[in-house]
């Protein structure tokens, strides 16, 4: 454990280096509580490159803590769309909305306070209190996880509790406490670009001479890996109902529509967002979808045999779950009514639309317009 000299040494290294060679990312350029919380939560198991688009077009639309508050939530999810992991969006809104009501519109102080609002765990709040305010929070991500397991040549996995709850102990330790900005955002900067998982850059990292592993030759197999998730595979068929003028059908997101047939597993699977009539199969996708499809839009009988036209397969990933995409290009003279609905162009739906969909609902839209569509719309 570094003390004394040694720790003086250590933390005038890392922070020399973070204040020289830091990326200039524009949620650095402020210490606006709200950009800095918005930023850390867009983050969140998602790459930097894939962020900064994302924050700014939201900031231009909700440019402070009030406007998200109020924002339509549809509207909050169609800016967050493609981000992944909706759940971030929904929570940022709802915490915005309890900053409003609890704090008048002013992100809260205090570690408990900042607890307290959804979305938000002891990471988040450390890292929100830290660089907006000063507070003197160390925080612990995977990336300053990496760098302390290395430093302390500590074995085993980290993410169980005693093995995080050290780490939580030796994070704090080592906080510069007169620089607790810098110093949190230089450990994260450090295992974000130095001290990585593969190949770590030992020999241009600002504080290599500290570290146990590196003097042990345990870089590589520090820390320990993950056990990962066994993976559940699962076969989407999706309807891209089409009437002659080019339009769709899209059901809403199913929390608000419960009237609608939505299994659960597939209300997962689109994050709970618009989307197309889909549904899990196993057999015979086609026949499954058909008799989902009459059932959703009350079909007579003598209109339930609908011609399936497939198209081009794709894959997604959502958490542990593979999904084969199996969509299906259903040609209407005219689109049936469904309750809660929208219809929408079809080319609208593959750059930012005017409705919240996810990357599947987009993968099944490119693949609708990547195959020419025959002339005639047929029952």
């Amino acid at each position: 454990m570094l003390q004394g000299r040694e720790l003086s040494e250590f933390r005038k290294q890392l922070l020399g280096w973070f204040r020289q060679f830091q990326r200039d990312l524009p949620w650095r350029r402020t210490k606006d509580p709200y950009r800095i919380w918005l930023s850390e939560i867009m983050l969140q198991q998602t790459r930097v490159a894939a962020v900064i688009p994302y924050y700014e077009r939201f900031l231009e639309r909700f440019p402070d803590v009030r406007a998200l508050a109020e924002a339509p939530p549809d509207e909050v999810l169609r800016l967050w769309s493609g981000l992944g992991y909706y759940s971030r969006g929904r929570n940022l809104q709802r915490a915005a909305q309890l900053v409003v009501a609890r704090h008048n519109g002013v992100f809260p102080r205090t570690e408990s306070e900042a607890l307290a609002l959804p979305g938000i765990g002891r990471y988040t709040a450390a890292a929100i209190l830290s660089i907006a305010f000063g507070a003197k929070h160390a925080v612990l991500d995977g990336n300053v996880a990496r760098v302390l397991a290395r430093l302390n040549a500590m074995q085993g996995d980290l993410r169980d509790a005693p093995g995080w709850q050290a780490l939580q102990r030796s994070a704090g330790r080592l906080l510069d406490t007169k620089s607790p900005s810098d110093w949190n955002q230089g450990m994260m900067e450090l295992g974000a670009m130095i001290c990585t998982p593969r190949s770590p850059q030992c020999l241009v990292c600002p504080v290599s001479k500290f570290c146990r592993a590196r003097q042990l030759g345990l870089t590589e197999s520090v820390p320990e890996k993950r056990k990962t998730r066994s993976r559940v595979e699962i076969t989407l068929a999706a309807a891209v109902l089409l009437d002659p003028g080019g339009r769709t059908l899209l059901l809403p997101p199913p929390e608000a529509s419960r009237k609608q047939p939505t299994h659960q597993e597939v209300a997962a699977l689109v994050s709970k967002m618009w989307h197309f009539p889909s549904i899990a199969v196993k057999k015979k996708p086609a026949e499954e979808l058909q008799e989902f499809l009459a059932r959703l839009a009350s079909l007579p009988a003598k209109k339930r045999t609908l011609h399936f036209e497939p198209l081009s397969e794709s894959r997604h990933c959502v958490t542990h779950r593979d999904i084969v995409i199996l969509p299906f290009r259903v040609l209407l003279p005219k689109l049936p009514r469904i309750s809660g609905a929208r219809l929408i162009s079809l080319s609208e739906l593959v750059s930012p639309s005017s409705l919240a969909v996810s990357n599947l609902t987009r993968k099944v839209a490119r693949a609708a317009l990547a195959d020419p569509t025959p002339s005639t719309a047929r029952l």
